[in-house]
């Protein structure tokens, strides 16, 4: 009787544990990746017609397509706005210590001296201040991030950790990410070296097409590690070492990549773009940037898959901003800023078009305008969902998002509160097959000037060096052609009230130049 009492008792406490478990785990593991000027042009889901996006179309196929989402103008300060929950037009305080810093041997590199130069020009993050790392910590997660570096143009450790990363494997210094065979990079402040990786600008190539500079991007001399390679074998690494199934706790893995940023430059030409006729040598290893940045999703797909963990994972893909154009060709894409045969884009008449200056790609996706530009082609950028059976596969969503949406909308995925001092608004509802509240409008800055969104298309652009104000109907002027100020003269005050209310009352400086980049050497006062 006392061994049936025994046996009884071990097994509830066997029952008791497993429930145990599963209520530990219930949490997802978030992966979210962060193209670095993936225009959404690029992928076979937005109809790419030179290359195939598989893996990161598998994402869309199986989970749920968002087409109304905004970015920033470049990559700096997206990466700001997606960890603070806040969009760019105001006037920040942020401000992105310039890059160069670390542009030394590893021998020279002195930290101590680094870090002090670096926080005597940059303010650090405010006591108790909420960032996209901070919002899953407080939820109980393992948090990292790799790659590029998260915030402005050069870091320290101490920032990093302040933004809510326990661990972190990258660039500390935005110049370097413009060359893809660093010396050495950094894992939680510690400088580690890449073997046979020997040249200190990490192998950067040109940004032109010539035999000249065909000839140096492929001298392999010093380049023996692919960042990239880098990257995803350290991540797997951790997926390895937070497995939840191990820790009982869920990780949430942050991935600013470099790819398909330029300068172009690649280990090799991939297959299937080798021999394509139609493309020149300089676009089909510019194809490869963006084949190999889909080869790395399914990597991370097939990883989790294996470990047993892809059903409770959320993946998460999008970019920082949109198009840039890296094959410049003479007599092609030799100057994006410029009309082919002569005279320069004025913004307001003349702008940039794939079909008229020679972008074989369409990266935009046919819509005007570049990186860096208040144009769509700009800032619309790709966004797919993925959580098996939580996230109904192959749907979409045509609901008015931006970037720093995803800090909120993450917390309540995970069961974290709402950040009402954020701009950010959750839209975790409309992942889940519900409706989620949406933005009335979405606000951001350019090199041009800033610009406002609403839900409804209504587009007010601002034009800094004329002072002038265009107003576009997004859902009946894709290409942004029609300007219908004349037409709508009380939606144009309208929304120029709202955009400079936005911009905190300056739309001159509450754009752009709210990235302060002062020269990271120390001044006397």
């Amino acid at each position: 009787m006392k061994i049936i009492r025994v046996i009884t008792y071990l097994f509830l406490l066997g029952i008791s544990t497993i429930n145990a478990q599963k209520k530990k785990n219930i949490k997802p593991n978030i992966i979210l990746i962060y193209a670095d000027d993936l225009g959404r042009g690029m992928l076979g889901n937005y109809g790419q017609k030179y290359l195939t996006t598989p893996n990161i179309d598998k994402l869309a196929d199986k989970g749920m397509r968002f087409n109304n989402v905004y970015g920033c103008q470049f990559c700096a300060p997206a990466r700001a706005s997606l960890i603070s929950g806040m969009h760019d037009a105001h006037m920040q305080p942020w401000s992105l210590t310039k890059a160069g810093i670390y542009v030394k041997e590893a021998k020279e590199i002195n930290l101590e001296e680094i870090y002090k130069k670096i926080d005597k020009v940059s303010k650090p993050a405010k006591e108790n201040e909420i960032f996209l790392g901070t919002v899953a910590q407080k939820q109980g997660y393992t948090t990292a991030e790799f790659g590029k570096l998260e915030w402005g143009f050069a870091t320290t450790a101490q920032r990093v950790k302040s933004h809510g990363w326990d661990y972190h494997f990258g660039y500390y210094d935005h110049v370097r990410c413009h060359g893809f065979f660093p010396p050495f990079l950094f894992e939680n402040g510690k400088l580690v070296e890449i073997p046979g990786n020997t040249r200190i600008d990490c192998g950067k190539t040109f940004e032109s097409e010539s035999p000249e500079n065909y000839k140096e991007r492929w001298d392999m001399t010093g380049k023996v590690k692919y960042s990239e390679d880098i990257f995803i074998e350290k991540m797997l690494g951790f997926i390895d070492e937070n497995n939840p199934k191990k820790t009982d706790r869920p990780f949430f893995i942050y991935y600013p990549t470099q790819l398909p940023h330029g300068p172009i430059s690649v280990p090799a030409v991939d297959p299937e773009l080798k021999n394509n006729p139609n493309l020149t040598e300089f676009e089909k290893e510019y194809g490869t940037m963006v084949k190999l940045l889909d080869e790395s999703v399914g990597k991370i797909y097939h990883h989790l898959d294996k470990l047993g963990i892809l059903d409770n994972t959320i993946i998460v893909f999008t970019g920082d901003n949109g198009h840039e154009v890296y094959t410049k060709q003479e007599g092609k894409t030799e100057n994006t800023r410029s009309i082919l045969g002569g005279g320069k884009f004025d913004n307001i008449t003349t702008k940039y078009y794939s079909d008229i200056n020679g972008d074989i790609f369409d990266g935009n996706d046919g819509m005007a305008g570049l990186k860096r530009d208040n144009w769509e082609g700009g800032v619309r950028v790709p966004m797919y969902w993925y959580w098996k059976d939580k996230i109904k596969g192959g749907t979409e969503s045509n609901q008015l998002i931006a970037n720093y949406d995803i800090l909120n909308t993450i917390s309540e995925l995970i069961g974290g509160k709402n950040y009402d001092e954020k701009d950010s608004k959750s839209y975790a509802k409309t992942l889940l097959g519900g409706k989620s509240e949406e933005h009335e409008y979405t606000v951001y800055a350019s090199n041009l000037g800033p610009a406002i969104v609403t839900k409804e298309g209504w587009k007010l652009r601002y034009q800094k060096t004329t002072k002038i104000f265009q107003l576009y109907f997004l859902p009946d002027d894709y290409r942004e052609e029609k300007v219908l100020n004349d037409k709508y003269p009380k939606k144009v005050k309208k929304l120029t009230a709202l955009l400079i209310k936005e911009c905190d009352g300056d739309l001159e400086n509450g754009s752009h130049a709210v990235f302060v980049r002062p020269e990271v050497k120390n001044k006397k006062k």
